[in-house]
């Protein structure tokens, strides 16, 4: 008796602490206040290695996992809360790691999205993400700062430094750099700020990307890369960690490229689709990047809104969008697959962008067979319509649609991502002792991907996000603030 009251009064002192933790603005969005929460009769996929496991329980108890098993023989302490989830499925929280927040706003100028993409991130069971290059760094660690300290709804976040970018740029909210040095010192500035990474960009030279490395390596950073003056293998070489977005930004291939330059044709897409994954220098800067250990970020939804016809446009995302953003977004669409354009640059009615993007997922499915480590984002730009959280969502049915079974396409965007930061034994599958960040979905994303789509309750540190409530907190405002 003694046991149970004493366990009573510890459950109310931590609902107490939580309740304290979480401000007015965050506590609207909250659904389950646990601490003690028991999730039973739910499917698991726990990216742990196993199969899909069906009529499970599992107890979440001070924003940790404390136990995972079936239904028939959980014990679950009586002052839990409990919630029946039939023909629901829980995986671990998505961690996005090309996940920006900002969004094109037109003419090379990005705006900061602080108020509605950590809410949208969130709400689609995106709860942890890197922020893969930021435009206002110190606006991204203040956000986070306030995600922290329960002021503001969102994930946890790994905030990027500003990009590592030299002369050339075609963005004007980017510093160019003058030379290694400078990179050096930039890198050593902002790891004082408190960003725990570092993207370089498309001009940067060789010797400033060496250095950047150098600089991050010896304090215990990453680097990675979105990179154009510089090909994979080469940047492998010099030690960088990651690559962004895969084949189709990899330059190295071009007969007409010249040493530290980034060449500039309309007709790149082109020469994508016709290259050779299989066989030749394509497959050997695959086996490279695998030998040095260098990991590949996939950004397919970012790539496929501009592929003529696709995706089908979803209502979620006209409704989150502002009504500039939205006009915007489905003008650019059209100008997509407008013939008279296409006949113009490429001298066909036929985007040479589509071959490129089954190219793309090509060249990821053989990436991942030669034993490379594959990332899930999606980088929120190009011509905008893709969307913090539900971008992350259809990178996961694109890696599907890439030759990835669902269950291979989850651990991509779950243990992969925990694992490259650093944090797999925190996050990124579902097992005893683990944070309880965990996404409850509605159907079967095991045997039907599209049903990561559903999701009803997001668990971030143990306390339940109602994902409606944060979705329509922002409908019509993605893309002004």
């Amino acid at each position: 008796m003694r046991n149970i009251v004493l366990s009573i009064i510890c459950c109310f002192i931590a609902i107490a602490m939580h309740g304290q933790n979480l401000s007015p603005e965050v506590s609207a969005f909250v659904k389950v206040k646990g601490p003690a929460v028991a999730l039973t009769h739910v499917r698991i996929i726990d990216e742990t290695g196993a199969a899909p496991r069906d009529d499970q329980t599992v107890v979440l108890s001070n924003g940790k996992i404390s136990s995972v098993g079936d239904s028939s023989s959980a014990s679950i302490p009586q002052n839990f809360q409990t919630l029946d989830l039939h023909d629901h499925t829980v995986i671990p929280g998505l961690v996005g790691m090309h996940d920006h927040l900002f969004y094109p706003m037109g003419d090379a100028i990005f705006g900061e999205m602080g108020f509605s993409f950590p809410r949208l991130y969130l709400a689609a069971g995106v709860t942890t993400i890197r922020t893969g290059g930021s435009l206002e760094p110190y606006t991204d660690l203040e956000i986070k700062r306030a995600i922290d300290s329960g002021k503001m709804p969102g994930p946890h976040m790994h905030v990027t430094g500003p990009y590592l970018e030299g002369k050339g740029t075609f963005a004007l909210q980017l510093f160019q750099l003058s030379g290694p040095d400078e990179a050096v010192r930039m890198v050593n500035y902002w790891l004082d700020e408190g960003v725990d990474n570092f993207k370089a960009y498309n001009f940067i030279t060789a010797d400033e990307l060496s250095a950047a490395i150098k600089a991050a390596h010896k304090r215990g950073a990453k680097v990675t890369g979105h990179l154009c003056s510089i090909g994979f293998r080469e940047a492998a070489a010099l030690g960088i960690d990651d690559l962004e977005h895969g084949l189709l930004v990899d330059t190295e291939f071009f007969p007409w490229k010249k040493p530290g330059e980034c060449p500039n044709t309309p007709k790149d897409m082109d020469f994508y689709s016709h290259l050779d994954i299989q066989s030749g220098p394509v497959h050997d800067m695959i086996l490279d990047l695998v030998k040095r250990h260098v990991a590949v970020t996939s950004t397919l939804p970012v790539f496929e809104v501009e592929v003529p016809g696709r995706p089908s446009i979803q209502q979620r995302v006209l409704d989150a969008l502002s009504p500039d953003a939205r006009a915007a977004f489905l003008d650019d669409k059209v100008r997509m697959g407008d013939t008279a354009r296409l006949r113009r640059i490429y001298g066909t009615d036929v985007s040479p962008v589509v071959g490129a993007f089954k190219k793309e997922m090509e060249f990821e499915n053989a990436f991942v067979k030669a034993g490379g480590t594959l990332l899930a984002g999606e980088d929120p730009t190009g011509i905008g319509g893709v969307l913090a959280g539900f971008g992350d969502q259809r990178e996961v049915e694109l890696l599907v649609e890439a030759g990835f079974t669902p269950l291979e396409a989850i651990r991509i965007a779950t243990f992969n991502g925990a694992q490259y930061l650093g944090e797999a034994d925190t996050i990124g599958s579902i097992a005893a002792g683990k944070r309880a960040d965990l996404v409850v979905t509605k159907g079967d994303p095991s045997k039907k991907i599209e049903d990561i789509e559903n999701v009803e309750i997001v668990f971030k540190d143990g306390i339940g996000y109602d994902s409606a409530k944060l979705i329509e907190s922002v409908r019509g405002v993605a893309g002004s603030r």
